[in-house]
């Protein structure tokens, strides 16, 4: 993806769900335009789901998802299947393609229930109306043929109106903001920083405040003070990268509010509420204990790695416990059982649409795991995070931690 794209994150997730040769990928092709599946008589030709970031008129900027057949075979055909359904976990919009000459199956039916359990708008497509002409009896079902394009532009308006209603029309930090309000980003170049560029966090957090005509200063935390008393009136906020929460709360005057990417995208993708009530539970980590670290993109681990490195060494140094099993997470592997770990902590899952993080949330949720990131559990174990939630007053007040007792 370019530069000048739309993140992934961002794009209505559009997948593309039928049993083999149901003509799935060919309604994809005819959909985009584009080869963007293989198209093939033998069954079983998509065999991992196939994902685009790409423009589709009359929608926009989208990413479309073409997954293996729901009917699939075998040991490896169950992996396949098993694959499909994890993409539901980040689908907006859902298409199932029938087969026009054998109408709906078990699997398609099974299928559909699951679409209207997760409350996935879904489009029924049934294929091949050159060949057979399958009855339409609900609004959200349609006929098509991906052979001679018929229907496939009416089937492109029914996919843009669904997606429509699931676009997301909150921002990440300018609805706090008033317009002209200064903001100073806290952004440390180290080992761990990307070269050349910001991460995506840093990135839509600057265009959300330009977008908001609010005036951003990038500046690294051994430069934040020299940027502070270097301006006629403080600035409405500070927002920090986590690993340099403790040393920016001790530079930051107590009249400036503060707070981190982490914990604004906590509240932007996920759930800053279940958030802060899990992160309570870092106080009752025990040796022994078991603790998952996801992340919801994939890259190189380097020296002074957050996930891997950072974060466990603080944890043990603020509980005392160094005997914690840490397991890790990344990418669009997420356990399906977390029934074994004391506590979760999340990335602030810059690389994964809205559908999927709270999806990973309410795993937890539904296991009583206790849930948090990475923002906000460093802010609790620092100390500052009562701080880091005044952006938040509707947080700050379920929050019970250990600065308070000492309070």
């Amino acid at each position: 993806m370019s530069l000048n794209s739309t993140p992934s994150s961002d794009r209505i997730h559009i997948s593309f769900f039928g049993k083999r040769n149901a003509g799935k990928s060919s309604v994809v092709n005819a959909v985009t335009g584009q080869s963007l599946s293989i198209v093939s008589d033998t069954l079983g030709t998509t065999t991992d789901p196939v994902q685009k970031a790409m423009e589709l008129l009359p929608l926009g900027a989208v990413v479309i998802i073409d997954t293996p057949g729901i009917d699939d075979e075998g040991e490896l055909g169950k992996l396949r299947v098993k694959r499909s359904y994890q993409v539901l976990n980040k689908t907006d919009v859902a298409v199932l393609i029938i087969d026009s000459t054998t109408g709906k199956s078990h699997e398609d039916n099974t299928l559909i229930e699951r679409f209207k359990t997760k409350n996935i708008p879904f489009i029924v497509v049934y294929n091949k109306s050159d060949i057979a002409r399958s009855e339409i009896t609900e609004q959200n079902e349609i006929v098509v043929s991906a052979k001679t394009g018929e229907g496939i532009n009416e089937l492109k308006e029914l996919i843009a109106c669904l997606a429509k209603s699931q676009e997301n029309t909150k921002t990440i930090v300018s609805h706090m903001l008033k317009e002209n309000d200064t903001v100073i980003l806290v952004v440390p170049i180290d080992t761990s920083a990307p070269k050349g560029r910001l991460i995506l966090p840093q990135q839509q957090t600057i265009r959300d405040l330009l977008d908001h005509h609010c005036t951003a200063i990038v500046t690294q935390p051994e430069e934040l003070t020299s940027v502070i008393n270097s301006l006629k009136t403080p600035p409405a906020l500070v927002i920090t990268d986590s690993q340099a929460f403790a040393r920016v709360s001790k530079d930051t005057p107590k009249n400036i509010t503060l707070t981190s990417f982490s914990i604004l995208f906590a509240n932007y993708k996920g759930n800053l509420k279940l958030a802060v009530e899990g992160v309570k539970a870092i106080d009752t980590i025990q040796n022994g204990d078991k603790i998952l670290i996801s992340e919801g993109c994939t890259h190189h681990r380097q020296c002074g790695d957050i996930g891997t490195v950072k974060l466990p060494a603080l944890i043990k140094r603020y509980t005392g416990k160094t005997d914690i099993n840490f397991e890790w997470s990344s990418g669009t592997e997420f356990p399906d059982d977390l029934s074994s770990y004391k506590l979760v902590i999340h990335c602030g899952g810059c690389m994964l649409n809205e559908r999927e993080m709270k999806y990973r949330l309410k795993c937890a949720e539904d296991e009583n795991i206790p849930i948090t990131n990475y923002g906000t559990a460093i802010a609790f174990m620092n100390g500052i995070l009562k701080r880091s939630l005044a952006v938040f007053p509707e947080i700050e007040n379920i929050l019970i931690s250990r600065e308070d007792k000492d309070e």
